[in-house]
Order: C-alpha cells, then sequence, then structure tokens
C-alpha cells in the first residue's frame, strides 16, 4: 500500500518561489518514517479535485498527508476535500527546525508560511467536516514520526476490511447472542464480505491433500515446535490428520481470496478434529480467525494483523484470580490462541477435548509473552457497531499450569479487575477479543475514526462513573449523528 503526500501553495509567489516549495517538500516527504509517493504541488482547485478522485480510485492508494507549505487558499480546497474517500492526515510542520533570526527577511516569509497556511487548511476541513488526524512538529521530531506511523497502521487496516472476505464454515454457536450481527451493514460500513460454506466443502479439500504434502508439514512442524513424543509415535496418525486440515484450510482460503474465517465446534461435519494447531498457524500468518462463528473478532483480527506485525490473537477472558490486591485475569480458549504472542517455543500436543465429539486435536500450548498490551472487542449494538478496548499487563502465570493443556495468556487489566469489568460489561462488549502487544490506544483510536465507528478504552485512568457518562453521552451523539 501506498502513501500520497499533497503539497498545496498557490500561483501568487512565482515559478521560482513554487521551485522552492517544491524542492523542500520533497526533501519533507524523504524525512517522513514511511515511504511516501510524492505528488507535485497543488495550487488550483481543478488539480486538487483531480488528485483527490485519481487517490479514491488507486486501490494501492491507503491514505493522504498534506501540508501547506505557504498559504493556499482554502476554499480551492472545497471540491477536493468534499470528493475525498481515502483517510488524510494533516501534517502541520515546516521546512525549517529553527528560524535563522538574523537573516530572515521577506523573501522567506514568503515562502515558510505554514504557520498560517495550515490554519486556513484546518479552517476549511472542520468547514467541510472532513474526518482526518492532525499532526503538529517537525518531522525529524520522533513523537511526530511516531504519531504518522500509528496513522499509516490505521489506514493499511481500513483498507485491508475494505477489500476483505471471509468465509464461515458452518454457522455460529446456538442460542449465543454476541456472535450474531448485520452482516449487510458490516459490509456497508466496513467494506468486508461475510459469506458461509458447509463445513464439508472443506472437508473435501481436507480429504484430497496428497500424504507426500502431509509429510512435508508434519517435518516442518518437528523443526518449529518441542512436538509431544507420543505425536511422533504411536499418536503420529493424530498429527498428520492436524496437518491435512492445515494444508486443505490453507488451500481453501488462499483459492478463495478469504483472509479471514471462522470454525464452530458444533458444526465440524466430517472433519475428524476440531482444528486447532492448523487454525493457530494460520493465525500466525496474518489471517483472521474467530471461534463459534464469531465473524466480527474474525474481521477485527484480520485487520489488526494488517496494521503491523507483531503479537496479536484471538482471545476470550476465561477466568479470574480474584487474590485481593492482586486479581488477575486468564485467557484462553479450547484451541485456537496465536502463537504470535507465545514467550518461548511453543509445545506441539494432543489431548481429548469434552466437546465437539471428534478426536483428541492437536494444539500448540505455550504461556503468553509479558509486557503491556490491549484487548478489544467488536460488538453489534443493534443502531451501531461498538468497539471497547482495555489496556493491559501481561504477566506470567503465578503458578505453574501442568494440568491447562491449551495456550493462555494472565493479565491485569488497567485500572484494576473490578473496574475494568464493570465498565466491559456495561458496555456490553462481547466475550471474544482480540488481544494485542503490537497494536495500541492511538491505532485503535485512527482507525475507528477513520470507520466513524464508536470506541471506548478502558485505561489506568478509567472509572466507572466517568465510564457510565461516557456511553450515554455516546449514545445521544451516535444517534444524532446518524440523522446529519
Amino acid at each position: 500500500m501506498k502513501i500520497w503526500f499533497l503539497t498545496g501553495s498557490q500561483g501568487l509567489y512565482g515559478e521560482d518561489t513554487l521551485r522552492q516549495v517544491a524542492e523542500q517538500s520533497q526533501r519533507i516527504a524523504e524525512q517522513l518514517p514511511v515511504p511516501v509517493e510524492w505528488k507535485p504541488v497543488l495550487t488550483d482547485a481543478a488539480a486538487i479535485r483531480r488528485i483527490m478522485l485519481e487517490a479514491n480510485a488507486d486501490d494501492s492508494c491507503a491514505g493522504v498527508i498534506t501540508w501547506m507549505h505557504t498559504f493556499s487558499p482554502a476554499k480551492m480546497w472545497i471540491a477536493g476535500l468534499d470528493a475525498l474517500r481515502k483517510p488524510l492526515l494533516h501534517l502541520h510542520t515546516q521546512a525549517n527546525v529553527e528560524l535563522p533570526w538574523s537573516s530572515i527577511d521577506m523573501d522567506f516569509m514568503n515562502l515558510n508560511q505554514a504557520a498560517h497556511g495550515d490554519r486556513e487548511f484546518g479552517h476549511i476541513q472542520a468547514r467541510v467536516g472532513v474526518p482526518r488526524k492532525t499532526v503538529a512538529g517537525h518531522v525529524t521530531d520522533p513523537s511526530v514520526g511516531e504519531r504518522i506511523l500509528t496513522w499509516v497502521r490505521a489506514a493499511t487496516g481500513l483498507a485491508e476490511v475494505r477489500t476483505l472476505k471471509l468465509v464461515r464454515f458452518g454457522d455460529n454457536m446456538r442460542d449465543v447472542a454476541v456472535t450474531e450481527g448485520d452482516k449487510v451493514e458490516a459490509q456497508l460500513r466496513f467494506g468486508v464480505s461475510v459469506n458461509t460454506y458447509g463445513v464439508n466443502d472443506l472437508v473435501e479439500v481436507v480429504d484430497a491433500v496428497s500424504d507426500a504434502d502431509v509429510t512435508a508439514l508434519v517435518k516442518e512442524y518437528a523443526e518449529q515446535y518441542t512436538v509431544a513424543p507420543e505425536l511422533l509415535g504411536e499418536r503420529n496418525e493424530s498429527l498428520r490428520y492436524a496437518a491435512r486440515i492445515e494444508l486443505g484450510l490453507r488451500g481453501f482460503l488462499e483459492a478463495g481470496g478469504y483472509k479471514a474465517f471462522t470454525t464452530n465446534f458444533e458444526d465440524l461435519g466430517g472433519l475428524r478434529q476440531l482444528p486447532g494447531l492448523a487454525v493457530q498457524r494460520l493465525m500466525a500468518d496474518g489471517y483472521g480467525f474467530g471461534g463459534e462463528g464469531d465473524w466480527k473478532t474474525s474481521v477485527l483480527l484480520r485487520t489488526l494483523k494488517a496494521m503491523t506485525p507483531g503479537g496479536t490473537s484471538f482471545m476470550e477472558d476465561y477466568t479470574y484470580d480474584l487474590t485481593p490486591g492482586q486479581e488477575l485475569i486468564l485467557g484462553a480458549h479450547m484451541l485456537e490462541v496465536c502463537p504470535s504472542i507465545a514467550a518461548g517455543t511453543p509445545s506441539c500436543e494432543i489431548h481429548p477435548l469434552g466437546i465437539g465429539g471428534r478426536e483428541d486435536p492437536v494444539r500448540l500450548v505455550f504461556d503468553a509473552e509479558p509486557g503491556p498490551g490491549i484487548v478489544v472487542g467488536l460488538a453489534d449494538m443493534g443502531d451501531r457497531f461498538r468497539l471497547v478496548a482495555n489496556e493491559i499487563d501481561i504477566v506470567a502465570p503465578p503458578q505453574p499450569l501442568p494440568k491447562l493443556p491449551v495456550a493462555r495468556a494472565v493479565w491485569s487489566p488497567r485500572p484494576n479487575l473490578r473496574t475494568s469489568t464493570e465498565s466491559w460489561l456495561t458496555a456490553g462488549a462481547p466475550h471474544h477479543t482480540v488481544l494485542s502487544t503490537a497494536v495500541g490506544r492511538e491505532e485503535l483510536t485512527d482507525l475507528a475514526d477513520m470507520l466513524g465507528v464508536e470506541l471506548l478504552v478502558i485505561d489506568a485512568d478509567t472509572t466507572t462513573e466517568r465510564f457510565t457518562k461516557e456511553l450515554r453521552w455516546n449514545q445521544a451523539y451516535y444517534r444524532l449523528a446518524q440523522g446529519l
């Protein structure tokens, strides 16, 4: 994906000044923390509208960064801004860091007018009502660079979800509310296409996988993981079938252009195992996943994985340690936690699973790497979608978990477990989430702004009183905004 860099000026200053504008603009573009596609300086309404329409039409353009090097009369930006459908970052910067106090003359002042040129541009963005992010400071400032990077990550996630195709293998878990949702509204709001195949459509592909390919993948497992001896001995056929599922599932997704999927333990058709190892490895390769047919969480996972590499996984709050002053959440799922969050080398094991009615499934077992992170859920509230995020601190399990044969994460939610859970429940947020140590609050904020979706954040400063008030304010705002 590409980011376009657009510079505003006007013809008033003459060709010599415009040449300097172009040269300095190119130097600014080269100092940005991400590669950008520099575009010629814009000086009239027709050119501005044309470049915005070109950005809309170019699928490789994830967004545009704008900067008013000189004063650029903003009425000529109205048509272009009104037409733009890609994310916009307004960079409020200037070519120089320090002012050359002893040599400043009017030529310098006419050339370096971003201080009020960008104010003119900011006014027209607000007047037109353009969703955007504004970042102020010199591009060499690391904090400026990081804020630009977070916006680029969000724009990349938006570009991904706009064209995302998701396949549901079977339906969602019976009588569960949170895995339901309006798939038509999701396609209208996000762009994602969600469709269902019978599980046995997948089974046909799984059964057709060659033995040679299975053998090669099993060898790869042995090289990458600590494989339980029984899976290399008397239960090797179970490992081979897990490999067969992975190869079949991967082939099905690749053939259909799907980057996200769901499964459901209640709807396994002719599969002999609930997919565990296969799902974990596909998530590690960037695919979105949701258990029990949870397509919304699968969409969210793929979107965040597209934004930046690193630790991001399907997750579920499972149970609590309520020791006073040491409260913790133990998160896991039946089998499906992504090894991108693992501390150390995962162990490939086989154990019974009390639900699903199939053979014992193969899975990777590990603890999550300690460190700061975030858990985020996507819920369909009926009249809108809602994102809820909680900043957390992942910790090592206080004690070993020798009898829990699944991948897991243990974390302390901010500000504390009581406020976190009360706020989460009050918001109606889902029990399936995405846990990430790679994506943070600002990326989520930028993404939510680009999508026009509500975002509620639970952090170290949250109180249940203020959070409840925010929910009420949001309820009024989003209902009013639908009619604006």
